[in-house]
């Protein structure tokens, strides 16, 4: 059976999708928790960060030498 070869771009469409959900989910999160917790823009601005951080290993990684 022959596998279909699919194109780079799909793979990053798939991750930058991801990406802007996780931004999003993020964003909410932190108004939420704000809220709940009284500190105005402390968890609005470190989880869409952190969730940064967290994609852009995982890019590195991915996009990384796969002969090591």
């Amino acid at each position: 059976m022959q596998q279909k070869k699919y194109s780079p771009w799909f793979r990053y469409l798939g991750i930058t999708a991801q990406l802007l959900v996780l931004i999003g989910l993020a964003v909410y999160g932190g108004i939420n928790l704000d809220e709940r917790f009284d500190i105005a823009p402390l968890f609005t601005v470190a989880l869409p960060l952190l969730v940064l951080a967290i994609t852009f290993y995982k890019l590195i990684k991915e996009t990384g030498k796969k002969g090591k």
